[in-house]
């Protein structure tokens, strides 16, 4: 039996009734929150939304079936659905430009999944970047839906600048003949030069794909170059840099469309989840104002500061740098292992990922680097002078990593630096009230 319908407005009160219903999950959500509050998010591919992602994402879309696309369902009472996919797609092409747009992927993985469907057959060759260089495991990983259905060639980075090798994405094109280039990654620190790809892809006749789930946001706000004028395709998440709900899209030319709306559906998924688009829709629109370019801008000047200042410290950046919203840190002159560094700087609330380097010798469950990023602690309202400070906190914890007097007095340093900076803090005294009220 699901609970009775409220009897009137002032009724509806989604924290209250999950707390009554169910305290365990009203328990971890108000831990969530808690964690998010106290601590210092620096995974490069996590941010934190706004209320209105929130609201759009927890909205009664959510109970709406829409299978198809706007104008074209298979069940009937879609007119809410069709209005908020429509603002979506009109929203993403005026943000990036574009012929096509499919907002339905369920993740980065399924937009790159029905891009790859769209444009090359099973046992054709991609070029992409290797994982281990700063790829993505949909990008041709051996157990990833891409490298058991296309063969798989990866260009990598040079071991004297940890750049990409132009001059070997080259060399791979001419003798493998891909039917696809893959640009794009999920931790490569340096900006990517869509027109270099564009012109070998179009030297090999192949199709030029973006995957540009981490800098989409960047991309939005002019930061970085836009591959979409030259790419055939470009997919990319909604989350990360963009700061929208969990999902992924496509941008692809006019001659590409059908086939693409046909790979996402019926070809790798159902019903499209409402509400998450119509929280799409409200992030392109976020994504569209002066504010949110300011604030990219500052994600890319905050990157920037922590690192030099970490290099500053003696740890060693992977290039040297970073041209964008994330960075990798060589702990091998450290001594330690990123699976050991992320503990430990999780032990005083930063959270970080371990992640493989150029070159690793290390496995991806242990690793020889972290890779931080800055959208998260730029969303909280943090510049550059907060960037030295957080500098500070990381290289004390991996210096005295074994030491708990200095774990107890990081950690107390982290949760002023949050304090100033909170986030949600309406939103925790909601779930707090529904707590007492329920207990």
């Amino acid at each position: 039996m699901g609970a009775p319908a409220p009897s009137s407005p002032n009724a509806w009160d989604p924290l209250r009734a999950l707390a009554r219903l169910d305290p365990e999950v009203h328990e971890a959500l108000t831990e969530e929150w808690r964690r998010e509050e106290e601590g210092l998010e620096l995974i490069a591919s996590e941010n934190h939304v706004g209320p209105a992602v929130l609201a759009a994402t927890g909205s009664l879309l959510t109970n709406k079936y829409a299978e198809g696309y706007p104008g074209a369902r298979y069940y009937g009472g879609c007119g809410p659905a069709d209005r908020v996919e429509t603002l979506a797609r009109d929203r993403a092409r005026a943000l990036f430009g574009g012929e096509h747009v499919n907002v339905q992927p369920h993740s980065g993985t399924q937009a790159n999944m029905g891009a790859l469907m769209a444009i090359a057959e099973p046992g054709e060759t991609i070029l992409s970047l290797d994982l281990a260089h700063g790829g993505h495991l949909s990008h041709g990983h051996p157990k990833n839906f891409a490298g058991r259905t296309y063969k798989i060639v990866h260009y990598g980075v040079s071991r004297v600048s940890e750049t990409i090798d132009m001059a070997e994405v080259r060399r791979l094109a001419r003798e493998g003949k891909p039917r696809v280039i893959l640009a794009g990654a999920s931790a490569y620190p340096r900006r990517l030069d869509f027109g270099a790809f564009a012109e070998i892809a179009t030297e090999v006749g192949a199709r030029l794909m973006v995957d540009m789930a981490h800098i989409a946001g960047l991309v939005a706000a002019g930061v970085h170059e836009s591959p979409v004028p030259v790419s055939d395709v470009v997919t990319f998440t909604t989350h990360k840099t963009l700061r929208g709900p969990r999902g992924g899209a496509v941008l692809c030319r006019a001659d590409i469309g059908k086939k693409l709306d046909s790979a996402v559906f019926p070809g790798i998924q159902g019903g499209p989840l409402m509400h998450v688009i119509a929280a799409k829709a409200v992030a392109f629109l976020e994504a569209a104002g002066e504010p949110f370019r300011r604030y990219q801008a500052a994600v890319v000047r905050n990157a920037a500061v922590l690192a030099a200042a970490l290099a500053e410290r003696g740890h060693r950046i992977v290039s040297g740098g970073t041209d964008t919203h994330l960075f990798l840190l060589d702990l091998r002159p450290a001594g330690m292992s990123g699976r050991e560094a992320e503990d430990a700087l999780g032990a005083i609330g930063i959270t970080v990922n371990k992640n493989l380097i150029p070159f690793d010798e290390r496995s991806p469950r242990e690793t020889s680097g972290l890779r931080l990023g800055t959208p998260a602690l730029t969303t909280r309202g943090m510049g550059e002078g907060e960037m030295a400070e957080i500098a500070g906190l990381i290289d004390g914890r991996l210096r005295a990593r074994d030491d708990e007097a200095v774990r107890r007095d990081l950690g107390e340093k982290v949760r002023d630096l949050c304090r100033r900076f909170p986030i949600y803090a309406g939103y925790g005294a909601a779930l707090g009230r529904a707590g007492k009220d329920a207990s």
